[in-house]
């Protein structure tokens, strides 16, 4: 093991740490947005090293000021790069980014942080990625493990991660923008029911399209929009036209303007099957949209049902479409709950208040016991 880099590379503590943030990404979803709002705000010399992904992510980083450059090939172009770079530490997302971090703490004796977003092992390669995600968040080159949520940290602490290791960091919210929000041209009239996400098993947009053609007709006036991009699009497409109402459950696609979008609905409903803390969880709460959701992952341990949203078990669609139904029937509802979200998100999500310990946890990293 080349050590003696490592320990250079981290000997001044006292310096802003140099970090090095691996990502493999397959557009601007609620990860990234995590991330640029972390290298933005959190204390630190931030680097994005794009493993993979479209060019508007580039695009999107270096417009708001990020230092983010591709970093593709493989593991040996990865070395080459830290070498090169000499990061202080490193912070892998995702499963690719874990790995290739991991190969390059073993070559230098860098610091690893990994952050774990959340897992979704609805496939037998997705299951083989969460069991090897696990199992390298064990070893001693994985100096801290961050998670979103309380319910990923239950998850690798049953699979034997040490507890001195994990910290629980959930995801937070900038101060929000004053501009007031603006109807999208392309957003239908209201009463509109919405969800954002990836359009892939996990996030559940086939669970939602069943909802919204249940809620369709019954609400003849009701109009239903589905903001992202992902591999169920053309089987959502073909299950909407099979239901004649192409005209009224829209796939617009990704959105740039999300905040607009979110403050458009009447209802944002989340039906992932699996979850950690999203990211569009807490827009809607920071901008006042009521949410109906499924208590998946880390969304009860952000929200309580009949306080600050209407939760549902897990996969009981009736049971989401009957709450969904009843936030869109009662107003007094939607603002009572909407309140107490707006009062959560700012107290106990938002990323002001969540920075030192961000900053507490790099310096920490950069000085690792082992050799």
């Amino acid at each position: 093991m080349d050590s003696a880099l490592g320990r250079e590379l981290t000997a001044t503590v006292d310096a802003p740490p140099q970090v090095v943030h691996l990502l493999s990404s397959g557009g601007f979803y609620g990860l990234e947005r995590m991330l640029l709002d972390h290298c933005l705000h959190v204390p630190a010399s931030h680097q994005v090293w794009l493993l993979d992904g479209p060019d508007s992510l580039l695009q999107r980083f270096a417009t708001a000021g990020v230092d983010i450059r591709r970093c593709g090939g493989g593991p040996r172009e990865l070395l080459r790069a830290v070498r090169q770079v000499g990061p202080g530490l490193i912070n892998a997302h995702g499963f690719k980014g874990l790995v290739l971090g991991w190969l390059a703490a073993c070559r230098f004796g860098l610091p690893l942080v990994a952050t774990q977003h959340g897992f979704t092992p609805s496939n037998r390669k997705q299951r083989l990625y969460t069991w090897l995600t696990l199992q390298l968040c064990r070893t001693p080159q994985v100096t801290s493990v961050v998670c979103v949520a309380d319910s990923i940290a239950r998850l690798l602490r049953r699979a034997g991660v040490r507890e001195s290791k994990l910290h629980v960091l959930p995801n937070g919210l900038p101060a929000s923008d004053a501009r007031a929000a603006q109807r999208p041209p392309l957003a239908p009239p209201a009463p509109l029911l919405g969800f954002v996400g990836r359009l892939s098993l996990e996030k559940g947009p086939d669970l939602f399209v069943e909802l919204a053609i249940a809620l369709c007709a019954r609400h003849p006036a009701l109009s239903v929009v589905l903001l992202g991009e992902g591999p169920q699009r053309g089987d959502l497409e073909a299950r909407i036209a099979a239901a004649g109402l192409s005209r009224r459950i829209l796939l617009p696609g990704y959105q740039d303007h999300m905040a607009d979008w979110l403050g458009a609905l009447d209802a944002l409903v989340l039906s992932s099957r699996t979850e950690g803390t999203p990211m569009v969880l807490l827009e809607a709460m920071q901008l006042g949209t009521p949410i109906a959701a499924f208590a998946v992952g880390g969304i009860p341990d952000v929200l309580a049902h009949e306080q600050s949203a209407l939760l549902s078990p897990a996969g009981d669609l009736p049971h989401l479409i009957a709450q969904t139904e009843r936030l869109l029937n009662d107003s007094a509802l939607r603002q009572r709950l909407v309140a107490c979200a707006r009062q959560v998100q700012q107290e106990r999500f938002h990323l002001p208040g969540q920075t030192e310990r961000w900053s507490q946890l790099y310096h920490r990293a950069g000085t690792p016991s082992w050799r």
